[in-house]
């Protein structure tokens, strides 16, 4: 299969385009950074260097391909998300019809079945709603819940305080959380098949409370680790003196002001997949990403 990847060689890409081309796949690696050019052709990869939000630059990436993987990367330096994914996803709405493009897959987020309140989730909401107007292709929507990765902005916290500072958690509450690898492994299966196995399918390694995780990270790293719940002006007041844009410190907290009162998940909750990711929590704690980091810090 001819098989065109967004999200360049990161947290979910790399793995997702290595598996695919040794498989024997044909893929196409967009990326937005000349530099990735030699890794990606030295793994194998096709690659295509330009912007997503550049239409005719997505129409041409999007040429020839059986299938495609569209997602939008983070990008903490966008002033406004929402209007960012609103634009990719109107792209490759059109690459998608310009080259009859048969099959799709797209990166949600668990909590995209809500329409406010969610913060930048919220884009993931208006690219679903885009992309479920095309008609004649088979659409599968990926939902993976909280990413492990998402562990590691706490991680110079974690080591001058010994804490985690955060506006959700406590009270026994399970949070999902998921391995960019069991997300890849998901995208892969999808993208392998010519009909979509499920409309939405929800990717989750395993759930896990606060008090779960921070026994884990405490194992990980030798210290007894806390996790204390603030509130979200204390939360909005941390990402700012962290030097983030006010606008994006409050779509964070909001996000996660969403996961704490249990909306993000409510719809996850009743659709579960029967079957969880293979990694664990632990072992991402115990990878070297993760220990460079914890070092550095």
């Amino acid at each position: 299969m001819k098989i065109t990847l967004t999200g360049s060689l990161g947290n979910i890409g790399r793995s997702l385009s290595k598996e695919l081309l040794k498989k024997g796949h044909t893929v196409t690696i967009i990326s937005s950074k000349p530099e990735r050019k030699v890794e990606i052709e030295k793994i194998g990869g096709i690659a295509a260097i330009g912007e997503l939000e550049d239409e005719a630059f997505v129409n041409e990436a999007f040429k020839g391909a059986d299938a495609v993987f569209g997602m939008v990367p983070p990008s903490y330096d966008k002033t406004d998300m929402i209007q960012t994914y609103r634009t990719i996803a109107t792209n490759y709405a059109s690459a998608i019809t310009i080259n009859n493009v048969k099959r799709v897959v797209a990166l949600s987020s668990f909590g995209a079945h809500l329409s406010e309140g969610t913060g930048n989730i919220m884009g993931a909401h208006n690219l679903e709603q885009i992309l479920e107007k095309l008609n004649n292709i088979e659409l599968t929507i990926m939902r993976p819940t909280y990413f492990f990765n998402n562990f590691l902005n706490y991680v110079d916290m974690v080591k001058h305080s010994g804490a985690v500072y955060a506006n959700y958690g406590g009270d026994n509450k399970k949070i999902p959380v998921v391995s960019p690898y069991d997300i890849a492994s998901a995208i892969i299966e999808e993208l392998e098949s010519s009909v979509a196995n499920t409309h939405i399918r929800y990717v989750v390694s395993e759930e896990l409370d606060t008090e779960e995780i921070t026994e884990i990270l405490g194992d990980a790293i030798g210290k007894n680790i806390d996790w204390h719940l603030i509130s979200d002006e204390e939360m909005e007041k941390g990402l700012r003196e962290r030097g983030m844009p006010s606008r994006l410190s409050e779509s964070i907290t909001e996000m996660f002001a969403a996961m704490h009162t249990g909306r993000l998940a409510e719809h996850f909750k009743d659709n579960k997949p029967k079957v969880y990711g293979t990694r664990k929590l632990k072992d991402f704690f115990a990878n070297e990403d993760f220990v460079t980091a914890y070092k550095k810090a």
